[in-house]
């Protein structure tokens, strides 16, 4: 499967951006990073968070 279907879980992205559940929960509820729920378990994207690290990081594409 290509990279820009590949979702993951909360705890893959906490693993990847080194940041805790509440700091990963209010940057999905605030739309920073883009993701859905299945349920109650929230899905994310790798591209959302790819996105996500670039508009931080100021980097322009």
């Amino acid at each position: 499967m290509s990279d820009n279907y590949e979702i993951w879980t909360t705890d893959e992205v906490m693993d990847y951006l080194l940041v805790g559940r509440n700091t990963l929960y209010n940057l999905l509820r605030n739309g920073k990073i883009k993701g859905f729920k299945i349920g109650s378990c929230w899905k994310i994207p790798k591209k959302a968070v790819d996105d996500y690290i670039t508009s931080e990081s100021g980097i322009n594409t």
